[in-house]
């Protein structure tokens, strides 16, 4: 196994790689101004009742978005809070199970009910589970999660033009990825979608494998959307670094107190870490382009396997055969 390889596959070493992270120097795209805001501008961010997607609707809605939360719990309660923390009251609270094809087909329905169209769309949510469970669609949680609910969103959000194309500014796609998405060697195209048993010691092993699914269909996202020379949607990821959040709430409760207070010492704050999702969100300077990835706020490629059209072509239709054979139908 080379060093690469040992980087992210288990929590103590993902933890200890992320610590490292943060001290490497990097060139940064600079910072957004006070001036530079999104009103007027309507932004669905899920994952946003905790966390980096929290801070990322605070500060979102301060910048004057419209910004509509998509969650599993913290109804209105979080709601309010970003209110009262943004002084913007056009916040707005939708209930998400990421996990149930039905409950996003359902929340795309009520958000083009009641706003009728996006600017801006933040895939935030994920998830570090303890061990392998299945879905009500016999599918794996995290797979699901971290990469499969993303597809069908985007799909269904595209099929239903939810998204504002009024030609005034450029539509954005932001996913919130991970470093770790380079860690994985090959795509196991053999068993895609198959229900697999794993553990605590494999989850951040597969948490890296689906995050690397997650930023090829990114990257194959923007092929697909924006062929030729022009660009008619602005298609960004990023890995937002060590954040200390609750996403390893599932680990085995004698680690609790260590991760912890690592976290709390060593990691970024919600607050701190959302500065990139914000950035790709608001910043002037990307406006137009077709493509960014960014480790914290310094440009970066994707690894080669990500951007490969090869495996974005082979990943897009072996999702769309598997979503058939559930039922699934754009």
């Amino acid at each position: 196994m080379s060093n690469r390889e040992k980087e992210y596959n288990n929590p103590f070493s993902a933890t200890v790689k992320g610590i490292m992270d943060l001290f490497k120097q990097r060139e940064s795209v600079g910072k957004l101004g006070d001036e530079e805001n999104l009103k007027g501008k309507k932004v669905l961010i899920t994952g946003a009742s905790s966390g980096l997607g929290l801070a990322a609707a605070k500060e979102l809605a301060r910048r004057g978005a419209v910004v509509i939360m998509a969650v599993r719990s913290g109804i209105p309660v979080k709601g309010d809070e970003v209110k009262s923390a943004s002084g913007n009251s056009n916040v707005h609270m939708f209930f998400l199970n990421l996990t149930d094809f039905d409950s996003i087909r359902e929340l795309v329905k009520q958000v083009k009910s009641r706003f009728g169209s996006i600017d801006i769309l933040i895939c935030n949510a994920a998830v570090v589970s303890a061990k392998a469970r299945k879905t009500k669609h016999g599918l794996e949680e995290m797979f699901s999660v971290n990469y499969l609910a993303k597809f069908v969103l985007i799909n269904l959000v595209l099929k239903e033009k939810l998204f504002n194309t009024d030609g005034l500014t450029v539509p954005r796609i932001i996913f919130v990825s991970s470093e770790s998405h380079r860690n994985p060697k090959v795509f196991e195209w053999d068993t895609f979608g198959v229900f697999q048993v794993y553990g605590m010691g494999k989850s951040i092993e597969r948490y890296g494998y689906y995050k690397l699914l997650m930023t090829t269909f990114a990257y194959e996202l923007s092929r697909r959307l924006n062929p030729g020379n022009k660009t008619a949607f602005s298609i960004f990821a990023h890995c937002p670094g060590p954040v200390n959040s609750n996403i390893a709430r599932e680990t085995p409760g004698i680690f609790q107190p260590m991760l912890k207070l690592i976290f709390r010492i060593f990691f970024r704050s919600p607050e701190a870490a959302c500065e990139t999702v914000v950035y790709q969100a608001v910043s002037r300077q990307l406006e137009g382009m077709k493509w960014n990835y960014m480790f914290l706020m310094s440009r970066k490629p994707v690894d080669e396997k990500a951007s490969d059209p090869e495996n974005g072509r082979q990943l897009w239709e072996k999702t769309e055969e598997l979503l058939r054979g559930k039922g699934i139908a754009f």
